[in-house]
């Protein structure tokens, strides 16, 4: 009697793969370096416990809030010029920020025990919040993915970034712990900036905030990424601003629980209202903790995003010929788009860029040890 070698179905990349995947690695290196820096098991001082708490609250709301959503006919508007496969997603509840947001900030102000960092922090984080609420509501009253004018939403972030900036000017200019207004490098070497640095501080939340934003554009993308992202500001952050430490784990674990609703397929978009939140957070965190070169690595992916943005404008503008038409760099800006009309699947995207960042937090934390 001859045998049969059984072969199964090689293993099928999904949203639920990456989902758990992400969150296994995530939660993997929280431990690890909660043991590595010898945290107590306490929410107040520990990566890993936040972290878990806001992925499980956000995860469990988002139960409730996503068809909740769906009542209130908060359906994404898609953009006829973006890729004709999203057609299909339009509906799907969008302004899910709304419920892994405020999570990350309660349980950061209860853990804290309303610590002024810690609540400087969230403050800035809620105010983008509120001007992304406003650009999706607009977008859903009128019905069409054109919400409040781009002159309006910069005055916006520029006025939130001003009034976060005089906190940190107040805050430096009486008893800082760290000297902010020089950026750190790895090997000792430093950048003083003097008043320029105000300059940048003020366009930090601006830059990182859209930056996010451009980022948010597949099914898992944004949340994933920012995940990885606030896993290594909670690491950095972690010898000398604790309360950081916590908003940083907090806010990386409710990325991931909106991950859970946000994994391809989507049952819900995070909208600006999300994603606004996420770039002021981390803008917020690396401003006050001097983190700033830090906040350039991890944020490669977002800088990317941007980069692309710019390049693709820049080169069409410069190339137009008599008749006004240009030639693109790229396929299509952000560059995720690129990648998907160049035959990537979107999970096939989402994976690799999830890879990049993770990569990114290693060689983050690692420069961190030669800072």
């Amino acid at each position: 009697m001859s045998a049969k070698l059984l072969v199964g179905k090689p293993l099928e990349l999904s949203g639920s793969i990456l989902f758990w995947s992400l969150t296994c690695i995530v939660v993997g290196v929280a431990v690890s370096f909660d043991w590595l820096l010898g945290h107590s098991l306490t929410v107040t001082h520990s990566i890993a416990l936040p972290l878990l708490l806001c992925l499980t609250l956000s995860a469990l709301l988002g139960n409730w809030a996503v068809p909740f959503l769906q009542v209130l006919k908060t359906g994404q508007i898609i953009r006829e010029e973006g890729p004709q496969s999203h057609l299909a997603k339009a509906g799907t509840p969008t302004m899910g920020g709304l419920f892994f947001v405020p999570v990350a900030a309660l349980v950061t102000l209860l853990a804290t025990q309303f610590s002024t960092v810690a609540s400087v922090a969230v403050g800035l984080t809620l105010l983008y919040a509120a001007i992304g609420w406003l650009d999706d509501w607009q977008v859903i009253q009128r019905k069409s993915n054109k919400g409040i004018s781009p002159r309006t939403k910069l005055i916006l972030q520029v006025g939130a970034a001003i009034v976060f900036c005089l906190w940190l000017f107040a805050r430096h200019s009486q008893s800082a712990d760290i000297d902010i207004t020089t950026i750190q490098f790895p090997f000792g070497v430093t950048l003083p900036l003097g008043i320029l640095f105000w300059l940048l501080a003020g366009f930090v939340p601006v830059a990182q905030s859209n930056a996010t934003n451009l980022t948010d554009g597949l099914d898992g993308l944004a949340s994933g990424t920012a995940a990885l992202t606030f896993l290594g500001l909670s690491i950095l952050t972690a010898p000398t601003f604790p309360e950081l430490m916590v908003f940083s784990a907090c806010m990386s674990g409710a990325c991931l629980g909106f991950l859970a609703h946000n994994r391809n397929p989507a049952r819900v978009f995070m909208g600006d209202t999300g994603s606004l939140a996420i770039g002021g957070a981390m803008a917020a965190i690396a401003l006050i903790s001097g983190q700033l070169f830090g906040l350039l690595i991890l944020s490669g992916i977002f800088f990317a995003e941007s980069l692309s943005v710019m390049a693709q404008v820049g080169y069409y503008k410069a190339t137009k010929d008599a008749n006004g038409v240009g030639k693109r760099l790229f396929k299509m800006a952000p560059i995720h788009h690129h990648f998907e009309l160049s035959g990537w699947s979107e999970l096939k995207v989402v994976g690799v860029f999830y890879g990049v960042a993770a990569a990114l937090v290693m060689v983050a934390v690692s420069l961190s040890a030669w800072t």
